[in-house]
This record gives structure tokens, C-alpha cells and sequence, in this order.
């Protein structure tokens, strides 16, 4: 039974459903109703999206998006709200696609979702107009093999992307090669560094790896995404490039190309 058949008032549906599908990261407004207004971080992700929003195409009428570590659902909704034909959004977290479907069913926007990590991706055997990857890089033991494994097998032109950076902003533009006896340039703040988090950072386990941003800027040139723009200070939209495997060979990279994993 649809919400509008319900006999009771939507706001007390909607209401009674988000405090049983919490606790909600994404601050969403469905018919009116937050589902996480008392967030630590304000009214999140509204709040950053506001800085970055007009970095993508106000119409994506036609346009196929991804969006990869979808948690509720807040990028994959408002993409769908510009008028992308299709949206799928993935997670591995069963609780956030809960969130996100329940959302999509309010907001009756057609929005695929599935519990699948990044590591799978190749399995969707498409290619998408449009991919995001926000807030996942630094959840994950190996970030380059994920921007790898998106280049090959899943996007096809945009790619909007976001990291936690911490250490320095400066950038050192990096020499083409250097003598094995060179060290200084590693001592560098501007050099492309990432940081190792062995147990936690910011009471949360599954904070591996935060660069800065030599780093992302390097990693993103590195894995074939050529950087159009930096609205907000984390926030980067790029385009897609072709780039050589790396030299270690595709096979140890990539999987197979449509290949269940």
C-alpha cells in the first residue's frame, strides 16, 4: 500500500518511518519532514551541496548517473529531480538503501538502488553519463584500485568526486622523474602525501586514508579524470580521459569487464 493510501495523516507515516529507519546521516526534507535535523554537521549534505550544486548540469534530461556510496539517497534524488532518465545508486550499507528507498518512494522518484561495494562495479556491465563519489575515498583500503575500476568500467564522461583532505593545501608541481638518491621533495607539505590511519580517526574505524590534496588532485590526474573545476575545497567535477593501464598490468587492476566479482 502506497503512502498516499495510507488512512493516517502522511506526516505521521513519514514521521513514524524515518524514527524506525534511523539513525539517518543524510538530512533529508521529505513533504517537510527532516530526518536528521539535530546533525552534527548542520543541515547536511544540503549545507556543502549548496557550494557545489551549480558545478553540474541544471538539466541531465537523458542523462544515466551512478552514485556510488549513495548512503539515503540525497545526490541520487536530486539528480533524478534535474530529470536523469536513469539513476542508480549503490551502498554497502543495507540501513542507508533502507533509508534511500523509503525516501524515493515519498519523493516518488523512480531510483534504482542495490547494496553492492565499489569493488563489484564492473558487474553492472554499463556506462554511465554521470558518476559520484562522494564522501567514500577515504573508507577504503584501496582508494586508487576504486578510481581505476571506475575509469574502466563505469564512467563515461562527468565524474563528480569529494574527499577528506587533511595536511597541506599547497601543490608541488612534481619533476617527471627523480634520482633515487633525491629525498627532499618527499619532506615537501606539497607534496602528494596520504595519510595512514591505522586505528581510528574521528571515532570511526573505517577511516583508512586521507590525503591532501597534492594528493587527490595527483590520484585523480593518475587514474585518467582530467579536473574541469573545484567548486568547493573538496569538491572536484572532471571528465573522463582515455589512460594507459598501469604498468603492473590489467589483469592485477582491473576484472574483467562485465565479469561478476
Amino acid at each position: 500500500m502506497s503512502l498516499q493510501q495510507q488512512s493516517i495523516s502522511s506526516d505521521e507515516i513519514i514521521q513514524e518511518r524515518i524514527q524506525k529507519l534511523g539513525p539517518w546521516f543524510h538530512n533529508l526534507r521529505l513533504r517537510g519532514v527532516q530526518t536528521a535535523p539535530e546533525h552534527f554537521l548542520g543541515d547536511y549534505p544540503q549545507i556543502k551541496f549548496a557550494n557545489f550544486r551549480d558545478a553540474i548540469p541544471g538539466d541531465l534530461t537523458g542523462k544515466t548517473v551512478l552514485d556510488i556510496g549513495c548512503n539515503a539517497g540525497f545526490y541520487s534524488l536530486e539528480m533524478k529531480r534535474r530529470g536523469a532518465e536513469r539513476v542508480l545508486g549503490i551502498d554497502t550499507d543495507e540501513r542507508y538503501l533502507r533509508q534511500a528507498r523509503f525516501a524515493a518512494e515519498v519523493e516518488d522518484a523512480e531510483v534504482e538502488f542495490l547494496q553492492m561495494p565499489v569493488w563489484d562495479i564492473a558487474s553492472l556491465g554499463e556506462k554511465f553519463d554521470l558518476v559520484i563519489f562522494m564522501g567514500v575515498l577515504y573508507h577504503l583500503r584501496h582508494p586508487l584500485l576504486a578510481l581505476d575500476l571506475i575509469h574502466e568500467h563505469v564512467a563515461r564522461d562527468m565524474f563528480l568526486f569529494q574527499s577528506m583532505q587533511r595536511g597541506s593545501r599547497e601543490i608541488v608541481e612534481a619533476e617527471e622523474d627523480y634520482d633515487f638518491n633525491v629525498k627532499a621533495p618527499f619532506d615537501e607539505p606539497g607534496y602528494p602525501k596520504m595519510h595512514f590511519v591505522e586505528h581510528r580517526y574521528s571515532h570511526d574505524q573505517t577511516n583508512w586514508w586521507i590525503p591532501n590534496r597534492a594528493c587527490v588532485e595527483a590520484m585523480l590526474r593518475s587514474s585518467g579524470f582530467t579536473i574541469e573545476s573545484q567548486p568547493e575545497d573538496e569538491v572536484y567535477m572532471c571528465r573522463w580521459k582515455p589512460v594507459a593501464v598501469p604498468a603492473d598490468g590489467p589483469h592485477c587492476v582491473y576484472p574483467p569487464k562485465g565479469a561478476a566479482q
